[in-house]
């Protein structure tokens, strides 16, 4: 194949691509390649320009066994580490080797996906395997030595009872993580009242801010505030967030909801609505902000269990303002309390 007849083919291929001779040369390049160094490395030596062991180790396999071999390679961007499955397949002509055809297929996103799989699974294991040891040990001393004893027995089934509410907990947050991330590409074109959706969630949480004691102060929240959004959505997002303020905020507080209008927003590039919820708690360790939205992410693992918690609503949460492209903003201070912002698009 001569080089004229090769240019258009590798430009129509969507990995980035090279060919070399048999002295490691590059001598073609499509634009993806170009796209992805940043630059034309043609003419330079692909030994000095890829310099990984593995992948040199494919080319040579290419270009010595006339064999397709293939390699992981690493490559530092802007964006950070990319892993890319580097193929090294010989280009023949007239019977002997006079090259390899080097291509990148981009595995960056294939590799996490298995990552957060294997992390899944492992914390899912985890998180049940805690009550379901408690209840079948629980059902082993009902069946021994309590018994008899219907003090014992009657506590032991009131600690069971908690351990199934918090498993049944952990299945319905699991079925809402999952309902969430597969709409999450899927932008919203219905509107919604952010206003309204807030009244309806304060009001349905008035017997647990009533048995906690706790107040809410609501503000701006009296007009209409529209957006293109999931009505049911927006109700699960504010109450995760209200509920977790209830919890970690304290008997006898004070929980702040606001909603404001935003001309426009830097990260958003568009006009939008700020809706803070505040809680008067102890406040959050800075360290811990980056990872609250992770799944089973808990800042204080055994508290956070004797109220009932997940570990999942932040991570629906975050989900659900992705899904309406909007921004979550966390802010704390130790001895003070905490600050969940929600910020979403105007429609």
């Amino acid at each position: 194949m001569s080089t004229w007849d090769a240019k258009p083919i590798l430009a129509g291929i969507p990995l980035p691509v090279m060919l070399i001779d048999d002295s490691h040369r590059i001598f073609m390049t499509n634009p993806s390649l170009l796209e992805l160094f940043g630059y034309d490395p043609g003419g330079m030596n692909a030994v000095t320009l890829l310099r990984q062991a593995p992948v040199l180790a494919a080319m040579d396999t290419a270009l010595r066994d006339i064999t397709p071999a293939t390699a992981r390679f690493l490559f530092n961007g802007l964006s950070g580490e990319v892993s890319y499955q580097f193929k090294a397949s010989p280009l023949e002509e007239g019977g002997r080797v006079v090259g390899a055809v080097l291509s990148f297929e981009d595995r960056s996103q294939a590799e996490e996906s298995e990552t957060i799989r294997r992390d899944f699974v492992a914390n899912i294991s985890h998180e049940l395997r805690t009550p379901l040891t408690a209840l079948t040990g629980f059902i082993e001393t009902l069946r021994t030595s309590a018994r008899d004893d219907p003090d014992a027995r009657e506590r032991f089934l009131g600690i069971m009872e908690n351990e199934a509410m918090r498993m049944n907990r952990m299945v319905t947050d699991l079925l809402s993580l999952s309902r969430v991330q597969a709409d999450e590409r899927v932008r919203p074109r219905e509107r919604a009242n952010v206003s309204a959706v807030l009244r309806s969630v304060i009001a349905t949480l008035e017997g647990k801010l009533k048995d906690a004691n706790v107040t809410v102060d609501a503000k701006g929240i009296e007009g209409s505030a529209e957006i293109l959004g999931d009505q049911d959505q927006l109700t699960q997002l504010f109450l995760n967030l209200i509920e977790n303020a209830i919890k970690y905020g304290g008997p006898d507080r004070t929980i702040t909801v606001e909603l404001s209008e935003i001309d426009r927003d830097h990260t958003l590039r568009t006009p939008a609505y700020r809706i803070d919820v505040k809680d008067q708690g102890e406040g959050i360790d800075v360290l811990h902000l980056p990872r609250l939205t992770e799944r089973f992410y808990r800042v204080d693992d055994h508290r956070s269990r004797e109220m009932g918690g997940t570990g999942l609503g932040l991570s629906i949460v975050k989900h659900i303002v992705n899904r309406h492209r909007g921004r979550l903003k966390i802010n704390s201070e130790q001895g003070v309390g905490s600050v969940f912002s929600t910020i979403l698009p105007r429609a």
